[in-house]
């Protein structure tokens, strides 16, 4: 068996313990990214909950663990890179 398996496996069958992982990761990071500045710039907060609407859109419609994971990855990768970027560049 892959490793790939094994770990999509191991994610379906902790599907409740791992929503309520990535609501919290999704949501406090996608408000603190809106909140160092997002809020004030159109392209940034479409940016930023476009990605975190879909991924919580999925958790509500029971898609498989597997589209959940790469849409809570992209989320996380845009959050952190505006956070990043409001609270150390701009």
């Amino acid at each position: 068996m892959s490793t790939t398996h094994q770990v999509s496996g191991e994610l379906e069958f902790n599907r409740f313990g791992w929503i309520a992982v990535i609501l919290l990761l999704v949501g406090c990071l996608g408000g603190v990214a809106v909140g160092l500045g997002a809020i004030q710039h159109t392209w940034a907060l479409v940016l930023i909950l476009i990605p975190t609407m879909v991924t919580l859109s999925m958790l509500l419609a029971v898609s498989p663990m597997k589209y959940i994971m790469n849409a809570t990855a992209i989320c996380v990768l845009i959050d952190v890179l505006m956070i990043v970027y409001f609270g150390f560049i701009a």
